[in-house]
């Protein structure tokens, strides 16, 4: 089944275009990761299946579980299943990570047609997945994101996946900053995740998240397209010679 089919994908932005004529087929169950130097489109591919308004979409169609996501507002291609980790996650003071949690996760229920869970059902929820990620009890009753470290931003985004599980997830480099501990902790979450029912896309500079991660297929992303595709062998060349040959 193919979860994402992006067709011929043309995306500007104050009038500079940045995807041209891009393609990507995602099927169920598979992980897919992007490489590409600084510029090329990788985090504007991103913000636009996000929902981000300030692109332009000039032609093209992007379909997700048979239907077109572009028709889709932010909240709508959440509650259908697609999730983003951002590069840089915002700060968001005074929304407390519980109940903002616990709201998203009702809203998702709501909209699937699913009882909503209770107070004490979404605690364990919570407590079960941040116990697994390292994530202290102290963190949750932080407002999102305010004063964490890259690697505290990095596991809450985490710990929102596995609330909210997502059928596809989508990566903007959420390997930028990380340490080697925390890059381990976010690939152990991201392992733990990955079933035959999830998809990924991965969008990363450096072969390291890939080393963790093993993905099904890695592409190569210049000028706004996609101009090579393989297995991770092809990270291994890129990480030896750069982007140069492409």
């Amino acid at each position: 089944m193919i979860f994402l089919n992006i067709n011929n994908l043309n995306v500007s932005i104050e009038g500079k275009k940045i995807l041209n004529d891009f393609n990507i087929s995602i099927n169920e169950g598979e992980v897919h990761a992007i490489m590409g130097p600084n510029g090329c489109g990788k985090s504007t591919l991103a913000n636009v299946l996000a929902g981000n308004e300030e692109y332009e979409v000039n032609s093209g169609k992007v379909i997700f579980k048979n239907q077109d996501l572009l028709d889709l507002n932010i909240e709508e291609r959440a509650q259908k299943g697609l999730f983003l980790a951002f590069q840089y996650p915002v700060e968001i003071p005074g929304v407390n990570i519980t109940p903002f949690l616990h709201a998203s996760i009702n809203s998702k229920l709501k909209n699937e047609k699913k009882p909503e869970l209770d107070n004490l059902s979404f605690a364990k929820l919570l407590r079960k997945n941040a116990e697994e990620l390292g994530i202290s009890t102290d963190m949750l009753k932080r407002s999102i994101n305010t004063g964490f470290s890259g690697g505290e931003k990095k596991r809450y985004e985490i710990l929102q996946m596995s609330i909210l599980n997502p059928e596809l997830t989508i990566f903007d480099e959420t390997d930028s900053g990380l340490d080697v501990d925390a890059l381990r902790i976010v690939t152990e979450g991201i392992n733990r995740f990955k079933n035959p029912k999830k998809s990924f896309l991965i969008i990363t500079h450096y072969q390291k998240l890939l080393d963790y991660i093993r993905p099904d297929y890695v592409h190569v992303m210049r000028n706004g397209k996609i101009v090579k595709s393989g297995d991770i062998s092809l990270a291994t060349e890129i990480e030896a010679s750069g982007y140069q040959n492409f």
